[in-house]
């Protein structure tokens, strides 16, 4: 939705990429800069899904990019030789593609795209296409009307295993007839039993065939190294709504979905998913979580080896590393897992050893690393995201993979506009809470040609999640606050990701009661370091951190400006209106038995002690947490006569996605900061 006291890593961290990211960074001490803008949000191209070809030779990658003339986002392939050099573009302007995957053999990649296909019907959902990666156009495999939501290939390429949901009989015309417990997300809207089944598209002769079917939604497909079975994730239960239990099945690939039934491979009560396969193709690597006494999403999740046919899994990372892992792929000699593993306000690359679980961090320091892939050879190709570095690609040649690893950058997307731009440094704090029972971090950024003599407006800036965590990666609204002169701190509460499960857990069935101490406790130290202006305080954030922000501003009047952006206020009025039926119902139990605790936790009660001037914006239909918490917030801030206003953007979710509503909600966040904290 849900120590040190200084420590820079923005000019180190740049300065141990290599010679492009070091002479950027001279080049911003050595000359003026322009300052960051509202505009540079969308001239920034973003990176994902790194994916390296059978031979190692090369890495193809999604580039996305934002049109604010044309109002909509497009995303594009390429690929960079994994030995370095120019990148080649795959794809033209006009039409997105996304989900590169190479055919077995390294000649052709397929990827998902929308091209209308079928004239007369204006048929247009997402289809597999294959491309010659020497060039010519892409060839259109599959015909599904309902489209396609993943694919893999399977190790011979003669064969495809598609995500299909099921189609729907008839165009829905009438009411809604719910019948589900869980029958209703953002962005989709209100649930049918329409499910995601798993089907195989010979190639050759196009025959498709569904394997799995049922009651049930199936998912993260995987095919074993000889290609005779696939490994996915499902929720099996007799009411798979009303938990999280996925485990990890088996099917054959060249059975129908009515001759066979899934094997199950794990039986574990909590979460399994994210299967991948041993080369000895006999074991399975997955993430697990091995609680069910707390909401799945509080839990430091673990990277688990099974052989299939037992029972038992074996933890390769145990409850002494404390730490979440997930994105698991093995190392081509099968002696080792890669997994992203959150700490401390970073993301690192961890190598896991299958023998014992000894754990190394070829990818480590103040940075996010983003996603991963592993080349035949056991060259590493890592997405990478610094303070000043949005993400780009980063490759470790095998033979260099024990730490410290020196990274070879491959990609430089955002070159043009970030070597005329300045972009602060990322400083940590580390203080003690106001209660002494535990360290709390706190990211800094800082105005250009700051002045320590002098004392800033100052934001504090409050992360989403809850159990979510502020990293060392790039974050485009800090860096654009300190821009326009502000001191921005962005504290890692409890109740945050990155420092293990009591930590997370400090907040449990007390939302906003230590968080909020520990916003204040932050407040507290950047005044005592003297460069925060006591008098000129600002506090926002999006999701829970707009939560936090109602929270925060009902236990103080400290601030002179709040921006709560998709935020809630009274936690029962949400109950029925959002996805979160099985995480409140573990935490806080049924409002009608625990009326009192859902009241603890709701800012809105408390909404009286207001007199911050509040800002509350959110998307007409968001389903995540829905407008209505601002709607209410926002009325009962009228009805004090405190000063207050509400944005609401049409047709929009919980992530506001179209380019004129993300420029209108940045210059609206700068307009209110500048009008009530500046």
């Amino acid at each position: 939705m849900r120590g040190r006291s200084f420590v820079c890593c923005g000019l180190l961290a740049l300065l141990t990429l290599g010679p492009v990211p070091g002479s950027m960074a001279v080049a911003q001490n050595a000359r003026a800069l322009r300052h960051l803008t509202v505009d540079d949000y969308f001239a920034l191209k973003r990176i994902g899904d790194p994916q390296v070809s059978p031979d190692g030779a090369w890495v193809a990658y999604v580039v996305g990019t934002k049109d604010l003339e044309k109002d909509r986002s497009e995303t594009r392939l390429w690929m960079v030789a994994t030995s370095g050099g120019e990148a080649i573009s795959l794809t033209a302007k006009g039409s997105s593609a996304t989900s590169p995957r190479w055919r077995p053999g390294g000649k052709y990649l397929s990827f998902l795209a929308e091209r209308t296909w079928d004239q007369e019907s204006g048929s247009q959902g997402r289809q597999v296409f294959l491309l010659d990666r020497r060039g010519g156009e892409a060839v259109r495999l599959t015909s599904v009307k309902q489209g396609i939501e993943h694919f893999e290939w399977s190790p011979d390429g003669r064969r495809l295993v598609l995500v299909i949901r099921d189609a729907s009989v008839e165009k829905q015309s009438g009411p809604w007839v719910i019948d589900r417990l869980q029958f209703k997300d953002d962005y989709v809207g209100y649930l049918n039993r329409l499910r995601a089944h798993l089907y195989v598209l010979d190639v050759e002769t196009m025959a498709l065939r569904q394997i799995t079917s049922g009651d049930y939604e199936d998912s993260e497909p995987a095919w074993s190294p000889d290609g005779t079975a696939i490994a996915f994730t499902s929720n099996r239960t007799d009411a798979p709504d009303a938990n999280v239990n996925t485990d990890i099945w088996l099917v054959k690939p060249d059975v129908a979905a009515d001759r066979q039934k899934p094997v199950r491979v794990t039986s574990n009560p909590g979460s399994d998913r994210e299967p991948v396969w041993h080369p000895d193709g006999d074991r399975l690597a997955y993430i697990t979580t091995t609680r069910v006494d707390v909401p799945v999403s509080y839990l430091q999740t673990k990277l688990a080896l099974i052989r299939v046919g037992e029972a038992e899994p074996v933890l390769l990372t145990t409850e002494s590393l404390d730490r979440k892992v997930y994105q698991p792929r093995f190392a081509p000699d099968g002696r080792s897992v890669y997994v992203l593993l959150e700490d401390w306000g970073n993301v690192h690359l961890a190598k896991v050893s299958v023998k014992d679980g000894s754990l190394s961090r070829p990818i480590s320091g103040q940075r996010r690393v983003e996603g991963a892939a592993i080349s035949s050879d056991g060259t590493v190709v890592a997405l990478v995201s610094e303070p000043r570095i949005p993400s780009d690609l980063f490759a470790i040649d095998a033979k260099a993979l024990s730490p410290p690893s020196p990274l070879r950058r491959l990609t430089q997307v955002n070159q043009a506009l970030l070597g005329s731009t300045y972009l602060a440094d990322l400083e940590e704090l580390r203080f003690t809470s106001t209660d002494r029972t535990t360290q709390i971090q706190a990211f800094v950024y800082k105005p250009q040609a700051f002045d320590p003599k002098l004392r800033y407006p100052t934001l504090l800036w409050l992360h989403g999640g809850q159990e979510s965590q502020w990293d060392a990666g790039f974050e485009f609204r800090p860096q654009l606050f300190a821009a326009h002169g502000y001191v921005v701190v962005m504290p890692n509460v409890r109740g945050s990701g990155g420092r293990g499960i009591d930590f997370t857990l400090s907040n449990y069935r007390a939302w906003g009661k230590f968080d909020s101490q520990d916003v204040l406790a932050a407040v507290d130290h950047v005044v005592e370091l003297g460069f925060a202006d006591p008098d000129r305080l600002g506090i926002g954030g999006w999701s829970y951190g707009g939560t936090l922000t109602n929270d925060v501003i009902t236990y103080t009047d400290r601030f002179s400006g709040a921006i709560s952006g998709a935020s809630v206020g009274l936690w029962t009025s949400t109950y029925g209106h959002d996805p979160y039926q099985e995480w409140f119902d573990t935490e806080l139990g049924p409002p009608w038995k625990n009326r009192d605790l859902w009241d603890s936790v709701s800012p809105f009660m408390r909404v009286e002690k207001i007199t911050t001037p509040t800002l509350f914006i959110g998307g007409e239909k968001d389903w995540n947490q829905p407008i209505i918490h601002s709607e209410q917030m926002y009325q009962a801030m009228k009805q004090l006569g405190r000063e207050a206003s509400l944005v609401v953007y049409p047709d929009a979710h919980h992530g506001i996605d179209r380019p004129s509503y993300q420029k209108d909600l940045l210059e609206r966040f700068l307009g209110w900061f500048d009008r009530y904290v500046k």
